[in-house]
């Protein structure tokens, strides 16, 4: 299983902008989202008798996501590796980073929405995006053949791009996907591992931020 969490709330997602390779910190909130989605998260994986692996974006917001996260996996006692993995990170979304959509210039918003090979000034195409994340959806997918695990043996804390990409490869669907889907900061999605494909077993889970506060 193929545990997938969007970070915490960051400054900017606060301001609803375009979060791409900035790294603004996470709100107080966004810390607070953490720490009970690492106690879901926990609560799953307590009596599974074997280690996780938490591999994590190397941005900031979604580092500090997945420490409070392993803090919480092993106060329950879980063991849990914490690696950085670079495919996981956002979208470049180049100029437009930081960014209010209603900012982007409407013929340009229309063909990045229009074509999923566009590329804003300086940033990356959810093609590109897509590739390389496809080629660790896969390497996980071998990695954990024949486990049959239903409890998570890979958390990957990420962003909303490559998650809605990894949603998109175990549908069997394409980049274009990715604006149909909606997923909450601090949201949960679970993707299972069968024998010949993988299947989405749940998305934008966010019930275990139900009265969580700053």
């Amino acid at each position: 299983m193929l545990l997938l969490l969007r970070h915490g709330q960051s400054e900017l997602n606060e301001q609803g902008a375009l979060v791409g390779r900035s790294d603004p910190p996470l709100t107080p909130l966004g810390q607070a989202q953490a720490v009970a989605a690492g106690r879901a998260i926990a609560a799953g994986c307590a009596g599974a008798g074997h280690d996780v692996r938490l591999l994590t974006s190397p941005l900031g917001r979604a580092r500090v996501t997945a420490q409070l996260v392993a803090d919480e996996l092993r106060a329950a006692g879980v063991g849990v590796a914490v690696v950085i993995e670079h495919r996981l990170i956002e979208l470049d979304y180049g100029d437009y980073d930081g960014l209010q959509p209603s900012q982007v210039p409407a013929e340009q918003w229309a063909l990045w929405r229009a074509d999923s090979n566009y590329r804003p000034p300086r940033g990356e195409s959810l093609c590109a995006l897509h590739a390389r994340c496809e080629a660790l959806w896969e390497e996980l997918q071998v990695a954990a053949r024949g486990q049959g695990l239903d409890s998570p043996d890979v958390i990957a804390v990420s962003h909303v791009s490559p998650i809605k990409a990894a949603v998109a490869w175990a549908l069997g669907a394409g980049p274009e996907v990715a604006w149909r889907l909606q997923l909450p900061v601090a949201s949960l999605t679970r993707i299972a591992f069968g024998r010949d494909q993988p299947a989405l077993s749940s998305f934008g889970e966010i019930g275990h931020l139900a009265g969580v506060t700053a």
